[in-house]
């Protein structure tokens, strides 16, 4: 009996000794807060009510992309807040101290359209700030408040080596709250998100909601690796998935904000796509990287460079491209006028190019135009994908600027092909082999002569859009 109450007493020991060394091992973020969060503000703008201004909400919530990816700004309810006629008071979020002068980094969307910004410290004092510069592109902007010289500045960690499973800490106003701590783990890095080509986001689990907008996320040595910016949620509270901006390209971002007004981006002309694993098989390529050229722009970079419609852009200035969303970024980073190298996948080889960096223009939008006359051709049999295909007439070739292709006249309810009525077939993929399409009987040709099991890709011309469509599997006729 006194031999088992020792054992007991024995484990009972070395469980207590586990759960002190286990609470000893969790971290202890007292000293951070003290040292840095003397440095967050909290930031609100107040601003004339326009017509224009007025949030379009319905059907918002049934949009998957606005909801799964919505910015997280508040509006205060009407009545609340110091309203005066004609105007609307929001609290909006928070943002962090870069120099004791008064330079605030925070989110573009915290000041987008404001005719005023308030700053409040965790002092209590609070000022009125001008905007410096912003850039909705990634989401950066900068602001300045006057009148002090010694404010609490951050300091600026590396985000390079922040490693998934690192703790990590924000401190912002979430709902209003001010100076409220989260922590969690680095989850992710380098997340791309949807029309974010230009941020490779840090996921954490940290809790983020709105008015977290623009504050910093920090490391447990008390440095800025990013600025919380989005989060995935549908009901726009916390549900786990938080991202945030690098801190090294948001310096990037201000500083060229700080000296010129404005954000200069790299550019160099070209419409790419993801490689798929059905993609890299019919282009014979090793495995699933790179970014797919759909179309070059003329008079652009990269047709100056000698860049071709259905190369694969393998890396961009010795720099790796795994995915086509590298591209933007690496590209994007890119200053104008720089010489950079290409390496492309072309043909079942590997070719380099040399490549002199434009300068990508705010305002460009990419052309979309409908598809411009294309009279269906006499009918044909459905070929072994399920549609049905006709020669381009001379006039229909020059009206498209094209040399060659033929239409689709007809998808069958059977089809394979992820093709629509008058869409224009420009080139077949199949192990690399590349093979321009002249005609409707020699695409027919070559589709009969493919074993069953095939992958192909097409090059498909829609409107003023061409993108590349892999097709696994044929009819068996043919």
């Amino acid at each position: 009996m006194r031999a088992a109450k020792s054992l007991v007493g024995l484990w009972l020991a070395a469980f207590s000794l586990g759960v002190l060394a286990q609470a000893r091992e969790l971290p202890d973020f007292t000293t951070l807060v003290e040292q840095q969060g003397n440095a967050v503000v909290n930031i609100s703008t107040t601003q004339a009510i326009r017509r224009s201004a007025l949030p379009q909400v319905p059907g918002m919530e049934d949009d998957e992309v606005m909801e799964f990816f919505r910015r997280f700004v508040p509006r205060q309810p009407p009545g609340q807040g110091p309203q005066g006629p004609g105007r609307e008071s929001r609290s909006l979020g928070s943002g962090f101290i870069l120099s004791n002068d008064g330079y605030i980094m925070t989110n573009a969307h915290v000041v987008e359209g404001a005719d005023e910004i308030n700053v409040k410290l965790t002092d209590k004092r609070e000022f009125k700030a001008k905007v410096i510069g912003a850039d909705k592109r990634t989401d950066v902007a900068l602001i300045k408040i006057e009148g002090t010289n010694n404010l609490p500045v951050v300091k600026f960690g590396d985000p390079n080596k922040l490693k998934v499973g690192e703790w990590v800490v924000a401190i912002g106003a979430p709902f209003g709250f001010e100076n409220t701590v989260t922590a969690g783990i680095v989850s992710a890095k380098g997340r791309s998100l949807p029309q974010e080509n230009f941020v490779p986001f840090i996921q954490t689990d940290v809790a983020i909601n709105p008015g977290n907008s623009g504050g910093p996320l920090f490391n447990m040595r008390g440095e800025v690796v990013g600025i919380n910016s989005q989060i995935y949620s549908r009901t726009g509270g916390f549900m786990g998935l938080s991202f945030a901006i690098p801190i090294d390209v948001a310096i990037d971002i201000q500083k060229q904000l700080r000296d010129k007004g404005r954000v200069s981006r790299g550019r160099i002309g070209v419409v790419i796509q993801e490689v798929t694993r059905d993609l890299a098989t019919s282009f014979g390529l090793d495995r699933a990287r790179g970014a797919l050229v759909n179309s070059v722009e003329k008079g652009s970079p990269a047709e100056k460079a000698g860049v071709e419609a259905t190369d694969i852009i393998l890396t961009f200035d010795g720099k790796a491209v795994d995915s086509s969303s590298d591209l933007p970024r690496l590209v994007g980073s890119t200053h104008p006028g720089s010489q950079a190298s290409l390496e492309v996948w072309r043909k079942g080889q590997t070719r380099k190019l040399g490549i002199t960096v434009g300068e990508l223009q705010e305002d460009r939008v990419a052309a979309n135009a409908p598809p411009r006359g294309a009279k269906p051709q006499p009918e044909i049999a459905a070929n072994r994908l399920g549609i049905v295909v006709g020669d381009l007439s001379a006039e229909q070739k020059k009206g498209l600027g094209l040399a060659g292709g033929v239409v689709v006249t007809d998808v069958r309810p059977e089809a394979k092909a992820d093709v629509r009525k008058g869409d224009v077939l420009l080139m077949l993929v199949h192990k690399g082999q590349q093979t321009e399409l002249k005609s409707a009987e020699q695409f027919n040709r070559l589709l009969a002569g493919l074993e069953k099991n095939a992958v192909i890709t097409l090059q498909v011309r829609r409107g003023e859009s061409v993108a590349f469509v892999t097709i696994s599997g044929l009819d068996s006729k043919g």
